[in-house]
């Protein structure tokens, strides 16, 4: 590959003043050093774009004017030619556009940081689409790797606080994987089979006769973005619904498979609602980036979820210890809700999220700035996609107003429960103690169930009936 231009290279050095500007400013300083941002990331591409929708999705560490302008990135990435997309496709099939295909749509359905995606018929009929990896971008990523680290380094040397290296060490472990299309399609069929329990979720098919490392052949299906209330009322789909079966999606793979889709923003989460049956579907795309969580993290993790949820502090303390958090814990506990202390102590599930709690949550990821990066370099390397796996999908309950549902925490708790006690069984040779895990497993669920049914009575045209009687009986005597 021929050197980068001069004019290349003073864009890509010039990046590390904007990432000095991320560490100080406040409003318009913000806002203005996030578009420059942006702007140097569209102009670098590849490597550079999907670090700017990882930091797009740090709301627990940078200023809203950060994560706001580099979101755009997950949809408006830049865009390939036809010619370069031609070319990728004959380097690896063999053939061109107008032999492989009936027909193909030259405006992509999506653009992203790696790859773009574009609607086709094949030459037998069946509609499909390709994602074709933008040309260059493997040659090219080592080098990006290699200038961010030496610009984190540099950051290091200036504000010996902060610590960024695990954003370079992330970027080395997943691009690799995230380059190589075959892996994608394998990560696909897993995940289908995994929760091939939950009938509203639909991955598509794989044509693996026709993909390559770059270019990948997949079942064309349609729908509207999760975060986009106008389209599911307009096509008669229930908020809620969606809401309550991407956290059943996503509790199921964290807690009990440990085999987690790592980037849920909106861009690769669609919805639809079928015209045979009337269901609504949840469609799960791009699946070039997982975490596979070791069991003893992915217990210790869903020890700490519920302790989360039961408000008990001594508990939360001693599983954020295990998970690497230290005398931080307070603070770990705050970035995996995104709720204050204060909320935490007395309970999640309880006290609604406010907007005056969010400004202050903002207010002290800013003052906390050191003591988070210090806990990001020290929890283990599996938290951190969960971390940005968490904001993102906070991001969609937002949209959605759906955010701190109290269902969400009870479907959460059920995995919870249900995955602690496969584990145990699986650590146990005694008949006696596998019933009583069981039992105890029976019960526990048994509880979030009345649990469930007392808040749907509340809030339910027939609870109201029945509160109504039994205060006319009260009155009446």
């Amino acid at each position: 590959m021929s050197r980068p231009s001069s004019s290349g290279a003073m864009r890509r050095t010039s990046l590390a003043g904007r990432i000095l500007c991320i560490l100080g400013g406040s409003g318009e300083v913000h806002l203005r050093s996030a578009e420059r941002l942006r702007d140097l990331c569209c102009a670098n591409r590849g490597t550079f774009i999907k670090v700017g929708q990882h930091l797009g999705a740090l709301d627990y560490l940078l200023p809203e004017e950060y994560t706001r302008t580099l979101k755009i990135l997950h949809s408006q990435a830049p865009q390939s030619s036809r010619q370069e997309i031609e070319q990728v496709i004959q380097e690896d099939l063999g053939k061109g556009i107008n032999e492989l295909f009936a027909s193909f749509e030259d405006v992509p359905l999506g653009a992203a940081s790696l790859a773009q995606v574009h609607k086709a018929v094949l030459q037998d009929g069946r509609t499909v689409a390709v994602k074709v990896q933008h040309p260059k971008v493997q040659a090219q990523s080592s080098k990006d790797i290699l200038l961010m680290e030496i610009l984190v380094l540099v950051v290091k040397q200036i504000f010996p606080d902060f610590e960024f290296m695990w954003l370079v060490d992330e970027a080395k472990k997943n691009l690799p994987l995230e380059l190589d299309f075959l892996n994608e399609g394998k990560n696909a069929e897993k995940v289908a089979y995994m929760l091939r329990c939950f009938d509203f979720l639909k991955v598509p098919k794989i044509y693996w006769e026709l993909s390559t490392r770059r270019v990948l052949f997949m079942e064309f299906m349609e729908g509207g973005q999760v975060n986009d209330k106008d389209y599911m009322d307009r096509n008669c789909i229930n908020v809620s619904e969606i809401s309550r079966n991407l956290g059943k999606i996503y509790s199921e793979m964290i807690f009990v498979n440990g085999f987690v889709h790592c980037d849920p923003h909106p861009g690769n989460v669609l919805v639809r609602k079928c015209p045979t049956t009337g269901k609504s579907h949840i469609i799960l795309l791009d699946h070039g980036l997982y975490q596979v969580l070791t069991d003893s993290f992915r217990l210790d993790y869903c020890r700490l979820w519920q302790a989360l949820i039961k408000a008990d502090v001594k508990q939360i303390k001693q599983y954020s210890q295990r998970l690497g958090a230290g005398d931080l814990y307070p603070l770990f506990a705050c970035m995996l809700t995104a709720r204050s202390w204060e909320s935490v102590n007395r309970g999640i599930d309880h006290l609604p999220v406010t907007s005056k709690e969010d400004v202050e949550i903002r207010t002290n990821a800013a003052t906390y700035l050191p003591q988070i990066t210090k806990l990001l370099s020290n929890v283990p390397r599996q938290m951190l996609l969960l971390l940005k796996t968490n904001d993102l999908l906070r991001g969609i309950e937002s949209s959605l107003q759906t955010r701190a549902n109290a269902s969400s925490f009870l479907n959460m708790s059920r995995c919870c429960i249900r995955a602690v006690a496969v584990y145990q069984r699986s650590k146990s040779n005694s008949l006696f103690r596998k019933a009583q895990i069981s039992l105890s497993e029976a019960l526990s669920l048994w509880q979030i169930n009345l649990h469930e049914l007392f808040l749907w009575l509340k809030v339910s045209q027939l609870g109201k009936w029945v509160i109504a009687f039994l205060k006319w009986m009260h009155y009446s005597k």
